[in-house]
């Protein structure tokens, strides 16, 4: 795949695995290149699933698939966070550490922008597998069948629900913008309620307990402002 970025002329930016060489690269760099870098946005942390907002990144030259035919010189760029784990350890028993304990997150890489904005750019790519990671918890989980016109149907309908789904919760609240698929569904789609028809009138009734009623109704007010009025209580 990198030889063919390299022949079409365009740039590839690739997880590495962390073999020996990949090892001894990384250890090679010097304490003194470590620069901090500052996401815009947190993100997954993808040992320990926890969200960051800061780490400090350093690069160095790096010759990639050596056993191959086809052998590729660029650059090798890594990310570097605190052990959060050995951290915590060390504040619970009132010790202090000899020396910080890192995890490494190694890319490489042929992009040509500044270190700090080349991790940026790479680290991108978390928000779409955070997309995958909710579309595999949801209507994907049903894929594939035998049918291709069935799975691209399916396919087109899962992104539009995702769209909807997120949208939905971006006009919730703050902490429904960046909640998970699941989480939206379990409060504001999955809700008990029930409708009735008093006087041929259809009247949709809420269960009165619901614990994300007011996050539901600031929904519904903000879709439906001002035609319609809120749904009644059970």
């Amino acid at each position: 795949m990198v030889a063919a970025c390299l022949k079409a002329g365009v740039r590839f930016s690739v997880v590495l695995t962390k073999n020996p060489a990949v090892t001894a690269a990384i250890a090679s760099i010097a304490e003194d290149a470590w620069t901090p870098v500052h996401y815009p946005g947190a993100v997954t942390d993808p040992d320990t699933g926890e969200l960051i907002s800061d780490a400090e990144v350093a690069e160095t030259e790096f010759t990639a698939f050596t056993s191959t035919k086809h052998p590729v010189t660029a650059r090798l760029v890594v990310r570097r966070v605190r052990d959060r784990a050995r951290d915590q350890a060390h504040d619970q028993a009132g010790d202090q550490e000899l020396f910080p304990v890192w995890r490494h997150h190694p890319f490489f890489t042929n992009n040509t922008e500044p270190t700090a904005d080349a991790d940026i750019t790479h680290r991108r790519h978390a928000i779409i597998e955070t997309v995958f990671a909710d579309l595999i918890d949801g209507p994907l989980a049903h894929l594939p069948s035998g049918q291709f016109a069935a799975n691209s149907a399916w396919a087109i309908c899962a992104a539009i629900t995702h769209n909807l789904l997120r949208a939905a919760g971006t006009l919730t609240s703050p902490r429904h913008a960046t909640a998970r698929g699941a989480t939206l569904r379990r409060h504001i789609v999955t809700v008990p309620a029930r409708i009735a028809r008093p006087q041929r009138r259809p009247v949709l009734h809420l269960p009165e307990h619901w614990p994300w009623a007011e996050q539901w109704n600031t929904l519904w007010h903000n879709v439906f402002r001002p035609a319609t009025g809120p749904p009644r209580v059970a």
